[in-house]
């Protein structure tokens, strides 16, 4: 049975806006990427081209389809409730790319503040399936 505390915790994150979850993943995707590429990364300019290629809406959309199938009832309610946000506007990417991506930020958002090995779990899934290496 869960933890009373650990709940309690859930329920005022998913009362948090979602924007600010999302907000909060894509730092923490970022920050995942970077400290991934800097044990392995050459130079600078290599780390940051790497993370990059990960760190955008394109990706994180196509990294969310690869994962759907491994999310719980909840994970999955975040990612529902996340991609009917309206996304701001961006020229140079479709809106329902958009919504992809604002949806899979929120999950590493609730997941960092809900159950960071379930995040660890789900983010070692997306390790090595890249577009760039594929």
């Amino acid at each position: 049975m869960p933890d009373i505390e650990q709940v309690e915790k859930r329920r005022l994150v998913r009362d948090m806006p979602l924007k600010n979850l999302a907000h909060l993943g894509d730092a923490v995707f970022e920050l995942f990427e970077r400290e991934k590429e800097a044990h392995c990364a050459a130079n600078v300019e290599g780390l940051h081209k790497k993370v990059v290629a990960r760190v955008n809406s394109r990706e994180q959309a196509r990294l969310l389809n690869l994962l759907k199938p491994l999310l719980s009832d909840d994970e999955q309610d975040i990612v529902r409730r996340a991609r009917n946000l309206k996304p701001g506007i961006r020229r140079n990417v479709e809106q329902a790319v958009l919504r992809q991506a604002t949806a899979f930020e929120a999950l590493i958002g609730y997941l960092y503040l809900t159950n960071e090995p379930r995040l660890q779990e789900l983010l070692s899934k997306t390790e090595g399936n890249t577009t760039e290496r594929l």
